[in-house]
């Protein structure tokens, strides 16, 4: 099926590893023209090189800050000259156990998993309403439901991220642009948690498994990038 992206402008935010990783190369596979971002940039340029494609160039910086992510989007601009689709992909979910966060993790947790989005949302707005461009941003389910032991910081995060998402999907729609959120559940990949649960407790992870997950298996970052793909085409117009 022709997704009909040959040549869209796409930038990833923390697309170094994992989930924004493989967005990005499948992206690159539909002949886009591809940014990727990350705040070291030893990983980010290693990532470049394994990418290897003459379409992706790599913007250092921290997107949680506003000043960085307009320098950012200053760089990305003089390279590419207009942007079609925007991917927030920075989050984490490292904070402290339920019942014991505190203002720190308050802090940490909304910078990254919130600020992070509506910091380069900021910057590019204009030029996404004038290519009538397309948002994604990657929430968790952790933002949906009440998940036994994920950190309440982390969780609230993300569900702040999601009315964000929903808030802004009519101001943007005004201006022909969609904003979209994929909410992914327990995906496997190399440096995950998954693979670190994996690894520590595996008859557990299996019997989680089995209990909790329908179709029995764990997701892979191959199931988010192709999701971000559809949403992204012209196919999904209407979504």
């Amino acid at each position: 099926m022709d997704l009909n992206l040959i040549n869209k402008n796409v930038f990833v935010t923390g697309s170094t590893k994992g989930i924004g990783f493989a967005i990005a190369k499948a992206f690159i596979d539909q002949g886009c023209n591809v940014g990727i971002n990350g705040r070291d940039k030893k990983h980010l340029d290693k990532a470049v090189t394994e990418l290897n494609n003459p379409r992706v160039l790599g913007f250092p910086g921290d997107v949680t800050n506003l000043e960085e992510a307009k320098g950012i989007y200053n760089s990305f601009i003089k390279s590419f000259n207009n942007i079609d689709i925007l991917i927030c992909n920075v989050g984490s979910g490292s904070s402290s156990e339920p019942g014991k966060e505190d203002s720190t993790d308050w802090n940490k947790m909304l910078s990254i998993n919130l600020f992070s989005a509506t910091n380069i949302i900021e910057v590019f707005r204009k030029n996404l309403i004038n290519s009538k461009g397309v948002i994604t941003c990657i929430s968790s389910i952790c933002g949906i439901e009440v998940i036994p032991g994920a950190p309440v910081a982390y969780s609230a995060s993300k569900s702040a991220l999601n009315s964000y998402i929903k808030c802004s999907a009519r101001p943007f729609g005004k201006s022909g642009v969609r904003i979209n959120g994929v909410a992914p559940g327990n995906i496997l990949f190399k440096g995950s948690v998954w693979e670190k649960k994996i690894q520590e407790d595996p008859d557990g992870v299996k019997s989680m498994v089995d209990k909790e997950v329908p179709l029995g298996r764990l997701g892979s970052t191959e199931d988010i990038s192709n999701l971000v793909l559809l949403l992204s085409s012209p196919l999904s117009k209407n979504i």
